[in-house]
């Protein structure tokens, strides 16, 4: 096991984390997970933690919308470690109710000065000490002149996506959706079929401390209402289960592996859907697994290790690219296209952030253009499932519409829904509806 060092205080922690989630670009669940596998918390601090950089971050652009009533230069001119102190200042001030303003302010001073100077130390105590005389007066963009500007700051989203969500779904669902958003994620896990079955890993979970129950959406699934420190958790039972999102797990079960195929998982990385494939294969047959980026072939390869799967074979593959070798070979190929990824935004914390209207234009393009390799290795009367984490149209249904009009040796194979057990030719999980991450799945068959 990693020898852990004794962390800062909570408070300076989140400075850490932030940091590397907003100034270098990282990704605030494995940033998280990083610092907590390597440094000792006590129960209480690890959930301080939790909740001012998961908070902090969803809420960003309304703390910076404060930030900017009581600052009287560019937050892009502050220096990043004092930005991020204020951040999580405005951030318990607004949102954290059991923590005393004074607590707020007097620990972020404190942070200003082991970051910078006493000049940065004053700079925070009047901001925050000004902020907290002026809030009261602040007041949103009114919602009957600009309704989008105003649901955006008042559910901690950007802009652009809430103008995007009222014009797609109205107002109530926008609401609900944005309010899914923001709640905390639980851990959900997937039992290693391989070594283990769910009632057997529910009771060990329990004998460790956790408490979960098993998901109604996959039968391989379980949601932890509350958990010890995964580490301790994987320390005793890291065979046995892989962290994965109730709604991703749908997808093998879509895809349907039978033991002794030939699969072709094009975008594997970090090998989640893959081990499940393999998983339910009894690890007999042989699944290639591509991702353009080579770095994370090992995470595909260290996960099946752990998983005790052998049927993987990870290769660096650009799935753009077609592979003449792989041509008709296949029974069944898995197409989990890079997306925006709007239906996981409730896990990914600054992905709210950081995507762009712009973003998203090139990538049902991108989608069509994988999706058209991959049905070419495809044998007749094989299968491939098309699959993305995002409840954007373009990206999803207008993508198989384009392919199936071009296309007329394929056919819906059917998605048999989870809970009602009704086929469809879609399944289009949303948030707001379903109360789960948003998910598309599509199953088609050559029949020619």
């Amino acid at each position: 096991m990693q020898k852990r060092t004794k962390a800062v205080s909570a408070r300076q922690a989140a400075v850490e984390i932030l940091l590397q989630v907003l100034k270098d670009g990282a990704y605030t669940n494995i940033a998280m997970n990083k610092y907590l596998r390597s440094h000792e918390l006590t129960d209480l601090d690890r959930r301080l933690l939790t909740e001012l950089v998961y908070g902090t971050i969803k809420a960003l652009g309304t703390v910076d919308w404060y930030l900017g009533q009581c600052v009287n230069r560019p937050l892009a001119k502050i220096e990043a470690p004092i930005l991020n102190i204020l951040r999580l200042g405005v951030y318990q001030i607004l949102y954290m109710d059991k923590i005393p303003v004074s607590a707020a302010c007097n620990e972020a001073v404190k942070l200003a000065r082991v970051y910078s100077h006493e000049g940065s130390a004053k700079f925070v105590n009047g901001v925050l000490r000004g902020f907290l005389r002026k809030k009261d007066e602040l007041e949103f963009p009114s919602e009957a002149e600009d309704e989008a500007g105003y649901l955006a700051l008042k559910l901690l989203h950007p802009r652009w996506l809430v103008k995007k969500w009222l014009t797609q779904y109205g107002r109530e669902a926008t609401i609900r959706l944005c309010e899914f958003n923001n709640t905390p994620a639980p851990v959900c896990m997937r039992v290693n079929t391989l070594v283990a079955d769910r009632d057997a890993l529910i009771r060990n979970l329990e004998a460790a401390g956790a408490e979960v129950h098993a998901s109604k959406w996959s039968k391989d699934g379980i949601v932890c209402d509350k958990m010890p420190a995964l580490s301790n958790v994987f320390a005793e039972l890291k065979h046995d289960f892989y962290i994965q999102d109730e709604s991703s797990m749908l997808v093998a079960e879509v895809l349907a592996p039978q033991p002794g195929e030939k699969i072709v998982d094009m975008c594997s990385a970090p090998g989640g859907k893959t081990t499940h494939i393999a998983e339910k294969m009894g690890d007999k047959g042989e699944i290639l697994a591509g991702d353009i980026h080579e770095h994370k072939i090992k995470l595909i390869e260290e996960n099946a290790s752990r998983l005790g799967i052998t049927i993987i074979k990870a290769q660096q593959r650009d799935a753009s690219v077609f592979d003449e070798y792989l041509a008709g070979k296949a029974d069944r190929v898995l197409v989990d296209a890079p997306c925006s990824g709007l239906g996981v935004l409730r896990r990914r914390a600054e992905m709210r952030w950081r995507r762009t209207r712009a973003d998203i234009r090139p990538l049902p393009k991108l989608q069509l253009q994988i999706l058209e390799n991959g049905a070419r290795y495809v044998k007749d009367g094989g299968i491939i499932v098309y699959s993305t984490c995002t409840i954007e149209p373009a990206e999803n249904h207008y993508v198989i519409a384009a392919f199936m009009e071009k296309h007329p040796e394929w056919e819906f194979a059917g998605v048999k829904h989870p809970l009602t057990g009704e086929t469809l030719d879609e399944l289009q999980l949303l948030p707001q509806v379903d109360g789960i991450d948003g998910f598309y799945i599509c199953a088609l068959r050559k029949v020619k």
